[in-house]
């Protein structure tokens, strides 16, 4: 489903991803973890063709990332980690947007999925506390049940409950052949959620495996604190 080789990314002087190559096989959840600045979200943008690497390539579903852009980003949901909309839009008008954008009818989906997440339709963008804004980019992203969901810390800011819900949504597509690429910071939901796994740190991949054979909070603690070898 995702195919990246000897991605590298620099802004300037400073660096973003370096020789990274990665494979992500088609219908599991894949979580890609690291602290901020680590290189997680430049290689999302990068997928999605929002950024062009400086060098090496990547593909999506086949389809290269820069000159299939449009191609892959309808057969995609992503999820940002910056939950920003126009601000006095209601929540139903952006939803909406987003399907229209597609051009297509999600109507059930999005009720559905508003129901599951109790999000609140009626209210502008700009009354919605951070969680709630959360919310509207999952229903964004997950409405017109694409092949290839790319979520960049989807459960920041939400609440026990929420977080719930939104992974029954997520482990619902997979089981109908969806693949998940995810980003996050919580060690926990990794372990638990997805079938593999891959650390970054620096721009670089140091570890990756199976969440059987990764011990994930422990190996993560080990990288960034220097017990693993360099």
């Amino acid at each position: 489903m995702i195919k990246i080789m000897h991605l590298t990314k620099t802004y300037g002087k400073a660096r973003g991803v370096t020789d990274l190559t990665l494979h992500v096989p088609e219908g599991i959840c894949f979580g890609f973890i690291g602290p901020n600045g680590a290189g997680k979200s430049t290689t999302i943008r990068t997928l999605l063709g929002l950024i062009s690497p400086t060098s090496g390539s990547a593909a999506v579903m086949g389809l290269d990332c820069i000159q299939d852009r449009t191609a892959i980003l309808a057969q995609v949901g992503y999820m940002p980690s910056e939950a920003m909309f126009y601000p006095e839009m209601r929540v139903s008008e952006v939803i909406r947007l987003s399907a229209d954008l597609r051009k297509k009818d999600c109507r059930a989906e999005a009720a559905a999925l508003c129901e599951a997440l109790e999000l609140d339709t009626k209210k502008k963008i700009r009354e919605l506390s951070l969680g709630n804004r959360k919310k509207v980019s999952i229903v964004c992203a997950m409405q017109h049940r694409p092949r290839l969901y790319v979520l960049d810390e989807p459960t920041s800011g939400l609440d026990p409950l929420v977080q719930r819900a939104f992974w029954s949504q997520v482990e619902q597509r997979r089981k109908e052949g969806a693949t998940v690429f995810l980003s996050s910071h919580v060690l926990y939901e990794v372990q638990r959620y997805c079938d593999r796994a891959a650390i970054i740190r620096e721009g670089r991949p140091v570890i990756e495996g199976t969440r059987l054979e990764l011990d994930i909070e422990n190996k993560f603690f080990d990288y960034y604190e220097g017990r693993a070898a360099q």
